[in-house]
C-alpha cells in the first residue's frame, strides 16, 4: 500500500474515533439530563461549566451509590407522619419555630433512611438530589428561608413556603424506597 493511503486510512480511524467519542459524551449528557432534570441546569449555571457540571453529576452519583439508604419501617414513617402533624399544629402559633422544627425533622428522616447528615448543607441537597432531583431545589429554598429568617428577614408567608417546601422533601423521604430511576419517572 501507498504512504498516501496509510495517510488516508489513519484520517479515516482518527474520524471514526472521533466521532465515536463525541456520540458517547453526548449520549452521557443527555443520560444525565434526563436523571437529574431541573438539578443539571442548576449545577451548570452554579459551575458555569457544562463539563465541569457533568463531573460534578457524576462523583454526586457515585458517592450515592456508596452509601446505604434503606427505607423506613412503617412504625417510623408512622411516627414521622405525626411528628410532621404536630410540626404543622404549632405553626398557627409559633411559624418560626414550626419551620426549625421541619427542617429538623427532615433531617431526620434523611439520617433514618441513611443520608449522610452533617453541617454542609449543601452537601446534603447534593447527596439527595441523586434521588429526588424533582424536590431537591424546594429543599434549598426552604433552607434558604430559614437562613433569612434567622437574619430577621422573615414573614409569615415566607415561613409558609418554606413549610411547603421541605414538607415536599419530607414527603419523599417518607416513601418507599426507590432507585434513583425510579424516583426520576
Amino acid at each position: 500500500m501507498e504512504a498516501w493511503m496509510w495517510i488516508v486510512l489513519a484520517l479515516v480511524v482518527v474520524a471514526v474515533l472521533a466521532v465515536g467519542w463525541q456520540a458517547m459524551r453526548s449520549r452521557q449528557s443527555k443520560q444525565l439530563q434526563e436523571g437529574f432534570g431541573s438539578e443539571y441546569e442548576h449545577v451548570v449555571e452554579e459551575t458555569g461549566d457544562k463539563r465541569d457540571a457533568e463531573r460534578e453529576l457524576k462523583e454526586r452519583r457515585d458517592r450515592r451509590e456508596e452509601l446505604e439508604i434503606r427505607p423506613l419501617s412503617g412504625e417510623a414513617r408512622s411516627r414521622y407522619t405525626s411528628e410532621w402533624r404536630a410540626v404543622q399544629a404549632r405553626f398557627v402559633d409559633e411559624p418560626e419555630a414550626a419551620v426549625g422544627d421541619a427542617d429538623r425533622l427532615v433531617q431526620e428522616v434523611m439520617a433514618d433512611r441513611g443520608y449522610p447528615v452533617d453541617d454542609d448543607f449543601e452537601r446534603r441537597a447534593a447527596d439527595v438530589s441523586v434521588d429526588y432531583p424533582e424536590v431537591v431545589e424546594n429543599f434549598r429554598e426552604g433552607h434558604r428561608i430559614v437562613h433569612e429568617q434567622d437574619q430577621g428577614n422573615g414573614d409569615t408567608e415566607s415561613l409558609r413556603q418554606a413549610m411547603v417546601h421541605f414538607r415536599s422533601l419530607f414527603d419523599e423521604l417518607l416513601g418507599e424506597e426507590r432507585t434513583p430511576e425510579e424516583a426520576r419517572r
